[in-house]
């Protein structure tokens, strides 16, 4: 399966706003159900712990088993904070920010998918944590998949979203992903335009976090996803996350990754939850059943209209359906 055209899905979502607006009317015999309101406020306390010699910031809420959240790219746990309070509701909920990312330091490594699982392998041994329930979105999806793979024994289940995962990655060419989304690729992974348009132009923030949220995000919102990158030099771990990427092959070990969840995706019994939105962009409805087929305790979640970050258009619908889900399994 080719991977979605993310432009695509963009004016997807724009028609179906249009097409919302456009059906709301002066006639007070067709009453609507109002959207949800997407609280922007962030109420919770940052702690942080030593991990491999440096600060790992992460939140800490409820009591019970624990459930642990994670990020991608260029988030933070700043894009859960919707979703928490439903789980933490009978479980401990953990959400921390990946190293370099949020207010978490920012160490000078490579920041390569092997360093990020490094940094969150020892951030759940730091924690003491003996079994947990994963959750993931993005690159936080491949995390802890891969977590689950290395780690069945402490892995109880696993809920992710928008992952970037097989159907979707590994790539075979730039090519296959469709003109424009194989140029803007070719040009985030080259050396010299990638840090033209990644580091000094702030594109993954400015452009492509609010592009593929289906509401417009407000100015704290933005505020609090700008802060961790204001220096040219704090936005590495962004631009690295894009040359992470898998496409015709590259990079290899990213690759072996993929294709090893894939398999372990296969073989598990683990209770799994695929949380999905429409028209979505790297899980949209049409790729559901490529992990129906393949997953043999899989549980899927319709939440509503969204594209990538889902997070910031459906918080609610995603903390019933895993508050639900972890309370039957």
């Amino acid at each position: 399966m080719k991977m979605t055209n993310l432009l695509f899905a963009l004016m997807l979502s724009i028609a179906a706003s249009i097409s919302w607006a456009t059906e709301q009317s002066d006639d007070r015999s067709v009453y609507k159900i109002p959207k949800d309101v997407i609280d922007e406020t962030f109420n919770f306390h940052h702690k942080s712990v030593k991990v491999l010699g440096s600060n790992i910031s992460y939140l800490d809420e409820g009591k019970g088993r624990a459930v642990i959240f994670v990020h991608g790219n260029p988030t933070s746990s700043y894009l859960w904070r919707n979703v928490l309070p439903f789980v933490a509701e009978g479980n401990r909920v953990v959400a921390l920010d990946l190293i370099g990312m949020g207010q978490s330091d920012k160490p000078n490594i490579d920041y390569t998918f092997a360093d990020h699982y490094r940094y969150f392998s020892a951030f759940i041994d730091t924690l003491g944590l003996q079994t947990v329930s994963l959750v993931g979105h993005d690159w936080g999806a491949a995390l802890v998949w891969e977590y689950a793979r290395k780690n069945p024994h402490m892995v109880k289940r696993l809920a992710f979203m928008e992952g970037v995962l097989p159907p979707a990655f590994p790539v075979a060419s730039y090519e296959s992903m469709g003109p424009k989304m194989g140029d803007l690729f070719k040009k985030m992974q080259d050396p010299v335009m990638g840090k033209k348009m990644i580091i000094d132009d702030n594109m993954f923030v400015e452009q492509i976090l609010p592009g593929f949220v289906s509401r417009p995000l407000g100015a704290l919102a933005m505020k609090k996803y700008r802060a961790p990158f204001l220096s040219l030099s704090s936005r590495k771990p962004v631009l690295v996350w894009p040359v992470q990427v898998p496409i015709a092959g590259q990079p290899k070990q990213t690759v072996r990754t993929l294709e090893n969840i894939r398999k372990f995706m296969g073989k598990t019994d683990m209770p799994v939850l695929l949380l999905y939105a429409s028209p979505g962009v790297l899980v949209p409805p049409a790729a559901v059943p490529w992990y129906v087929e393949r997953i043999s305790k899989l549980e899927t979640s319709f939440v509503g209209a969204g594209l990538h970050f889902i997070q910031e258009d459906q918080p609610q619908a995603i903390g019933r359906a895993l508050a639900d889900w972890l309370r039957r399994n």
